[in-house]
């Protein structure tokens, strides 16, 4: 219990503030109206003086608070921690709440820096994101501090659920999926567990991958992506664990692996269900000892690294397959992501393309493109086989087709044309053109049958246009 603060030497203590604030109206009103909380300290952080906001937002009546430490009177989680009160607990250390007050004490001035500010109120722990100020004065030859508290959490909840709407660390989408997807990132991201993202190519499960990394303990650490199924297996454990000088032909000099440069920062592992037996093994003993050796090396390293792994296929079959190992999968799935197709959330697709077209514009590379309402019809209908990535394509091809005009459908690839398009027909009659079958062998990488079905034409009505057109064909070396 602490004593009666309108008692003895408290009053005595207290009566040079309490009377600047009464005699002075102006300032007295000032300090009551000022729409944030204030305090005002103590060399010893004891509160002198709080305005009825401070009351309000921290639940507490300033008579019964006069002479107590900050955290106790506001009710810190750790001002109770130690029997000596606020400031003497392992936790108030870092606390940038004291450290603010101790920093204005010492005679600076801090303009509202951002706190996070845990208290406990009817039982529970409360978290509030504050604005905090701080400045010192003189008063009767002591050094004072009046600090200001604004309280944002209410602001800070709505901005962060506003920008929720529409995208999250890069990534974009409002379909419940994906809101689903955000949430899901704030949480793994405050746990330092191995991840696995689960989806097709083309979903974004690298950028899942980084918002995981940026959002969490180690964004200021190096984030390292190196995809296990585009290396070659004979490079891939020098890629991955690296190797010295004249380990092999062409091993010119020492070189780090992707696992020490990322050292103390995450480890992205796309396409991890392409990884060869030995390798996964050899993974499987980082993740349990955390060492490795470098390729030709004897000496061990030893790393601390977060794993973050994707794969396009189910992982679980795999390991049915006797094609992944057990061991290895459930250490790289303690958190397994599915990531949604874009046909699972094809309300997203406006949204996606109106951030494409925002970024073109950004870059400079076009005036403002529009688009027929046509257009994003047959958009939304298309089973998108390659996703957003797909999606991207799509739009950058049909913004340089329209050569600045309106996007129509006509503008789309052909794959895109459906039978209930007006001015489009498929099928065999379909009359063919040098622009329509250039832009289908481009697409097909130059194979012809996979270009005859984009087409919707057989083979062989394929090959006689080709005959007659011969420079239809690109070069795709």
């Amino acid at each position: 219990m602490n004593p009666n603060p309108l008692n003895g030497d408290h009053l005595l203590k207290m009566k040079p503030i309490v009377e600047i604030l009464n005699q002075e109206g102006f300032l007295k009103s000032l300090f009551e109206s000022i729409p944030c909380g204030v305090l005002i300290v103590d060399g010893d952080r004891r509160i002198l003086a709080v305005n009825n906001v401070l009351e309000q937002t921290f639940g507490i009546s300033g008579a019964e608070i006069i002479d107590q430490r900050g955290g106790e009177a506001l009710k810190c989680v750790n001002a109770f921690k130690n029997p000596k009160g606020c400031g003497f607990a392992e936790e108030c250390v870092s606390c940038r709440v004291r450290s603010t007050a101790l920093e204005a004490l010492s005679g600076n001035q801090i303009h509202r820096k951002k706190v996070t500010f845990q208290l406990l109120a009817d039982g529970k722990t409360r978290n509030l994101q504050l604005l905090i100020s701080a400045a010192p004065f003189d008063h009767e030859g002591k050094r004072l501090a009046v600090i200001i508290l604004e309280d944002m959490t209410e602001l800070t909840t709505l901005r962060r659920r506003l920008k929720a709407d529409q995208s999250f660390a890069g990534i974009i989408g409002r379909d419940v999926k994906m809101q689903e997807l955000f949430e899901t990132i704030r949480e793994v991201a405050e746990v330092d567990v191995p991840v696995l993202i689960l989806g097709e190519s083309g979903t974004g499960k690298e950028l899942v991958a980084a918002a995981i990394h940026n959002e969490g303990i180690r964004a200021n650490k190096p984030f390292v992506p190196v995809n296990c199924g585009a290396l070659p297996e004979g490079l891939l454990a020098s890629e991955l664990f690296g190797h010295v000088k004249g380990s092999f032909t062409g091993a010119m000099r020492d070189k780090k692996g992707r696992f020490e440069l990322a050292d103390g920062g995450t480890l992205f592992l796309d396409e991890v269900v392409d990884l060869p037996k030995d390798m996964q093994s050899k993974l499987l003993r980082v993740l349990q000892e955390g060492t490795f050796e470098r390729v030709g090396d004897e000496k061990t390293k030893s790393v601390d690294v977060r794993i973050i792994s994707a794969a396009n296929r189910d992982l679980k079959d795999q390991v049915k397959r006797g094609n992944f190992r057990d061991d290895l999968y459930y250490r790289i799935a303690v958190v397994p992501i599915y990531l949604p197709s874009l046909r699972e959330r094809k309300n997203d697709i406006p949204l996606l393309i109106d951030h494409f077209f925002r970024r073109i514009v950004k870059d400079g590379r076009q005036n403002n493109p529009e688009i027929s309402d046509e257009a994003v019809s047959l958009l939304m209908d298309y089973h998108w086989p390659g996703n957003v990535r797909e999606l991207e394509n799509v739009i950058q091809f049909s913004i340089v087709k329209c050569r600045g005009r309106k996007i129509l459908p006509k503008d789309l690839p052909v794959e895109l044309y459906r039978h209930d398009v007006p001015g489009i027909s498929r099928g065999p009659s379909r009359k063919l053109d040098l622009e329509i079958v250039t832009s289908a062998l481009v697409k097909s990488g130059g194979n012809k049958a996979k270009a005859a079905r984009l087409l919707g034409v057989g083979r062989a009505t394929l090959y006689r246009f080709l005959s007659d057109y011969p420079g239809a064909m690109p070069n795709t070396k």
